[in-house]
């Protein structure tokens, strides 16, 4: 098959690989779209050290079903599908409580770490275990389904959050999931969201989908605006969607006595925390990993159209000519947001 893979850091070669081999309980699905995530470029330099090379990454998938292993008994060839990009074993502590995310032998398809390898969806085929998929309802197309994961990453966020009727949230970072966790508070019942980035595009775009402020964070008194909102006291919830000490600081200094902060990007594996803040303001921090059984609301909601993420899909493009892609995110093209890749 024909994969595009990470050869060395920084250099892609859309190349011949072996066909994936499938266990018992895996299926083989022919894939027919794949997103490029923030994290695929914030690794294909070597920074987070979650991308080692020679690696196909890729985990933001959809496609169909090509082949079934020996004791795959639900899945037919021909059928739907997007998959969770973590895969999980189903039974370990933290599986059998049903928190999957955290599984103790989890891997993340695409991802290369001191813990294991696991190739990904850059290529014409990949295998993974059955209790991973989820079928596809018809209004959904394979690129809309590409956006799942990434939908569900924010639908887990909002969920790991205390949010109460008519809240006032302040949204940090107004990339792919930031503009999806916008949405998902509106759904959840926010009076009030404010987005806060320092892309004036996005910051429109985030208005469209739901907010109803979009402040520039580098050109502006984002604490100011915010004080003056609510009557100097600060916004009940933050969300921050980057992982960088200046949007953690932000989002903690937006924040009223008593508010909670629900800690999504993870860039830097480090920040500074203003610990003496938190403590005295008695703010609760919240870390969001991945998602956890979000799958089948995210499909609904793209169905029937309650969250839109057609918005956010700048291009879909061949597989072949990924790596040209790849570069343009890396350099921060301002008219690019989601990359889908097509084999």
């Amino acid at each position: 098959m024909k994969a595009l893979v990470l050869e060395e850091y920084g250099r892609f070669a859309y190349k011949d690989v072996p066909d994936p081999a499938i266990g018992r309980g895996d299926v083989l699905i022919r894939v027919r779209a794949c997103g490029i995530c923030g994290s695929d470029v914030h690794g294909m330099d070597g920074r987070t050290g979650r991308r080692r090379p020679p690696l196909i990454m890729g985990h933001e998938a959809a496609g169909v079903v090509a082949e079934v292993g020996a004791d795959v008994r639900d899945w037919r060839r021909g059928d739907r599908v997007t998959f969770d990009s973590t895969l999980y074993c189903g039974d370990c502590f933290y599986c059998r409580r049903g928190e999957i995310n955290l599984c103790d032998r989890r891997r993340v398809a695409g991802v290369s770490c001191d813990d294991y390898k696991q190739d990904g969806a850059f290529a014409e085929y990949i295998a993974v275990p059955e209790r991973v998929l989820y079928r596809l309802p018809d209004k959904a197309t394979f690129e809309q389904a590409a956006m799942v994961e990434v939908l569900s990453i924010a639908l887990h966020a909002v969920a790991r959050t205390r949010i109460s009727i008519n809240d006032t949230a302040l949204v940090c970072g107004a990339g792919p999931i930031g503009l999806l966790i916008v949405q998902a508070l509106r759904l959840a019942g926010c009076g009030r969201i404010i987005a806060a980035d320092i892309d004036a595009a996005r910051l429109a775009l985030a208005v469209k989908l739901g907010a109803d402020l979009g402040l520039r964070s580098d050109a502006s008194d984002v604490r100011g605006e915010v004080n003056r909102l609510t009557a100097g006291r600060g916004v009940d919830i933050a969300l921050e969607a980057v992982g960088i000490t200046p949007t953690v600081r932000l989002a903690l200094d937006c924040l009223r006595k008593g508010g909670a902060l629900t800690l999504v990007g993870n860039v830097s594996p480090t920040v500074d925390l203003p610990l003496q803040w938190v403590v005295t303001r008695q703010v609760t921090i919240n870390g969001s990993c991945a998602s956890c059984g979000e799958y089948p609301a995210c499909l609904e909601l793209i169905a029937r159209g309650a969250v839109n993420v057609d918005a956010l899909i700048s291009a879909v493009t061949p597989l072949s000519e990924g790596a040209s892609w790849f570069k343009r995110l890396y350099d921060r093209d301002p008219a690019l947001l989601k990359v889908v890749l097509v084999p």
